[in-house]
């Protein structure tokens, strides 16, 4: 289990998927990687929560991939452009991860 700035170190989509073994993320997560975390234990409702703690352009990709997920492609259209970035075509485990490894990678260089 990871604690304290152990997260900040946390650099690989398999670390972070380690981490789903805990019952509660790591506090330390931002919103967005929050939302990741608890759609990656199968929680989509605690992860569309955690995504809409934050309007920033991280949470909006991570809204956007959580609308496309739930079959909601006009919804999830919009937050991809609230986020500036083209609707995703790859299957939702490989977005899933792209967003993880981007978002682990901005943590650790402080933003």
């Amino acid at each position: 289990m990871l604690t304290g700035n152990a997260v900040w170190a946390m650099l690989t989509v398999d670390e972070f998927r380690q981490s789903l073994t805990a019952t509660a993320p790591p506090v330390e997560l931002t919103h967005p990687l929050a939302g990741l975390w608890w759609d990656g234990k199968g929680d989509w409702a605690r992860a569309h929560e955690s995504a809409q703690q934050d309007e920033g352009t991280e949470a909006s990709w991570v809204h956007a991939y959580l609308h496309r997920k739930e079959g909601d492609p006009s919804n999830a259209a919009y937050w991809y452009s609230r986020a500036g970035k083209p609707v995703c075509r790859e299957p939702l485990d490989s977005e899933w991860a792209s967003i993880v490894k981007k978002l682990l990678r901005q943590s650790a260089n402080g933003g």
